[in-house]
């Protein structure tokens, strides 16, 4: 049986499907339990795949010994036995081995003897400063350097070989392995200046201008600088006002080796376990400063991780009230093809107090999808009570605090919510994948521009990128179009093609290929807008008019199937290629209560929604099919009965509650 991520869609045997997955910290319960929450997240919420970490801490607590994989010197640490009852009930698994994992544990799940405050003979991770970037105080290990890099390979070589591998389905549960979190160590959207300065990740970094540049004379000609050796240079720590163009490229530099920096440690990583299955991973969005989409953009490349699959995680607010959350959101969802991870189903008093209720996660999720995302996860699937002081000797029991299954096992009405759309994504969930969304355009992204904009100040003439794409993503928003992103430097002719409009940020310099690619779009019909200065340079930094002598293009139309006329919501569409079959995502802000009207190619649409909610609707040959609505928010106290008008059909709750279709079968919860 074959198992393959292609084009971020987990294919089993040939079958695409939407990856609908529910965590379940297998540590953070009494192995008597085990069975009856696997059977509850399989029966009550309708999945069959569930994620897990393997924390470090939990089963090597000391140096002194193996691993405890088997439970031997604690009950909970039989991990083996876990994946073995997932297998017997039909639950698949993915897999997470960190080695840094975070999820709420001690050091982030790291065991305290590789901390450099415990041995200072390992190498520290150094922000700009020269200090040490720390996990909620304790210095955390440089991941290049020799003697930390021993022992993570150890400890991955374990689970690889007594763990994952024979738990590799189809012998055993295991369809997919997640390397790493969030980034590395949750740095995925940290500043770039936040790391790393210490000896060996500065050592990888000259090798990295060494092979990009090849001589120290091209490299001086590019910087303007005259350095006698590369073990002379140093990286940018702070915006030092550069005026020229030379004087640019060293942060530019700086976003490019965060980027391979990072494939570095996953490929070092994924090696050491030599899995069977496909590697994943799971980016957190970016931050809030003022420049976090350009330290995101800068980092996060999945175009050079070769065989390590994009996916991405949630935990940055509830976009159903907060602009600035749903952007970055939706970045993370469009950078590349991937599930979602992990989506705050059960935390809402370490977050925010809106995921008590299970409508501020649907809508997310639904979001999620229409954005591009590929699958999504329950974080977590169950409540759980049963961990010790050495894993977690911060948060109260249970963990977390409002899961779907509560800590005694029992469905809550989140279950429900859950249930409903597992059973509308299994039933439909190819085809909704096969469907291509409708966009009006795209927003090309020039990387090297991430790393100047980083450092840059806010009103800098500096090239911009995340700013640029901000404000491209709120034009599209108010104008109620969707978008593409599209990566420039390893995009093709094709890639620009399926998007009548692309938007670029400008500059001082683009690399030439990439002008020529944008010259041929406007030469073939298409449009482009330069959000700023045409460039007049190559990457090389010698003279290059390209994109400048085919400007400017004809404006695009900006036009969409779909439009809301009444009320404060969202709406995307996607329509499949060879049926006359459509999916029509709704998702209503928090301040709006009642109705939503739209119109779909002229014809009216009306829908009634809580304050937050958010609708899934199938359309068949022009028809209503199944369809999901959420009716309910306690949180907001805002409860209404959930409807749908299309046509001639109305289907509308007796009562405040959710409405539901799949299948042909209605549901009212």
């Amino acid at each position: 049986m074959a198992i393959e991520v292609r084009d971020g869609v987990t294919v089993i045997d040939g079958e695409p499907q939407v990856l609908v997955t529910a965590d379940y910290p297998y540590y953070r319960d009494d192995p008597s339990v085990w069975r009856d929450r696997l059977i509850a997240i399989r029966d009550e919420l309708g999945i069959r795949v569930i994620t897990c970490y393997l924390p470090w801490r939990h089963h090597q607590p000391t140096p002194d010994g193996p691993p405890d994989f088997s439970g031997e010197s604690q009950g909970n640490r039989d991990v083996v036995g876990f994946l073995a009852l997932c297998h017997e009930l039909g639950i698949q698994v993915v897999a997470k081995p960190g080695p840094f994992i975070h999820a709420e544990t001690n050091y982030g799940g790291l065991p305290d003897w590789v901390c450099p405050k415990h041995n200072p003979a390992i190498e520290a991770v150094l922000d700009a400063a020269g200090e040490a970037s720390n996990w909620l105080g304790d210095p955390l290990p440089a991941p290049l350097a020799p003697l930390f890099d021993g022992m993570v390979t150890q400890w991955l070589n374990a689970t690889g070989k007594e763990v994952i591998e024979p738990a590799t389905w189809p012998n055993g549960p295991i369809i997919l392995m997640q390397i790493a979190n969030e980034g590395i160590y949750t740095s995925g959207a940290l500043p770039l200046s936040a790391y790393d300065y210490s000896a060996s990740a500065l050592a990888f970094y000259r090798d990295r201008l060494k092979d990009w540049y090849g001589t120290v004379e091209e490299y001086d000609r590019l910087h303007g600088t005259a350095i006698g050796d590369w073990s002379d240079i140093e990286p940018p720590r702070e915006w030092t006002g550069p005026a020229r163009s030379e004087e640019l490229q060293s942060y530019a530099d700086w976003g490019r080796f965060h980027a391979e920096y990072m494939a570095e440690v996953y490929h070092r990583w994924s090696a050491a376990v030599a899995a069977r299955v496909p590697v994943v991973v799971n980016l957190n969005p970016p931050a809030e400063h003022h420049h976090s989409f350009d330290d995101w953009l800068a980092r996060v490349r999945p175009e050079i991780w070769d065989g390590i699959n994009y996916g991405f995680t949630n935990w940055m607010g509830v976009v159903s009230a907060n602009r600035d959350s749903h952007a970055r959101y939706v970045t993370a969802a469009k950078r590349a093809p991937g599930p979602n991870l992990e989506e705050n189903w059960g935390f809402s008093k370490l977050y925010d107090p809106a995921y008590a209720d299970g409508t501020t996660s649907y809508h997310q999720t639904l979001l999620a999808l229409a954005a591009g995302a590929t699958g999504f996860n329950v974080y977590t699937g169950v409540n759980t009570s049963g961990w010790t002081d050495d894993l977690d000797d911060v948060h109260e029991s249970p963990y977390p605090d409002c899961a779907p299954i509560d800590e005694n096992g029992e469905a809550t009405p989140k279950a429900h919510t859950l249930k409903s759309m597992s059973d509308f994504l299994t039933l439909h969930g190819a085809e909704f994948l096969e469907s291509r969304p409708e966009r009006a355009g795209a927003y090309g992204l020039y990387l090297p521009y991430a790393g100047i904009a980083a450092f840059s100040p806010e009103g800098s003439d500096a090239p911009q990128l995340g700013r640029s794409l901000r404000a491209y993503h709120e034009r599209c928003r108010a104008a109620g179009v969707d978008y593409a992103l599209v990566e420039l430097q390893s995009a093709t002719v094709d890639d620009l093609a399926a998007h009548g409009s692309v938007t670029v940020p400008g500059g001082p310099f683009m690399h030439r290929h990439v002008q020529a690619l944008l010259a041929a779009h406007i030469a073939a019909g298409g449009s482009v807008v330069v959000d700023g200065p045409a460039p007049s340079l190559d990457e090389d930094l010698r003279p290059c008019t390209v994109l400048a002598d085919a400007l400017p293009s004809a404006p695009a139309a900006v036009e969409s199937r779909v439009r809301v006329t009444h009320g404060h919501a969202d709406a995307y569409l996607r329509v499949h290629p060879e049926r006359d079959v459509a999916y029509l995502t709704v998702l209503t802000q928090s301040d709006h209560e009642g109705a939503v009207c739209l119109e779909l190619d002229g014809r009216p649409i009306e829908l009634i929604t809580a304050k937050g909610g958010a609708a899934l609707l199938r359309l068949v040959d022009g028809e209503l099919d199944d369809f999901l609505v959420k009716g309910v928010n306690t949180y907001l106290d805002s409860a209404v009965p959930a409807g749908v008008k299309h046509g001639d059909r109305i289907h509308i709750a007796d009562h405040p509650a959710d409405l539901d279709r799949v299948g042909g079968r209605f549901r009212v919860s």
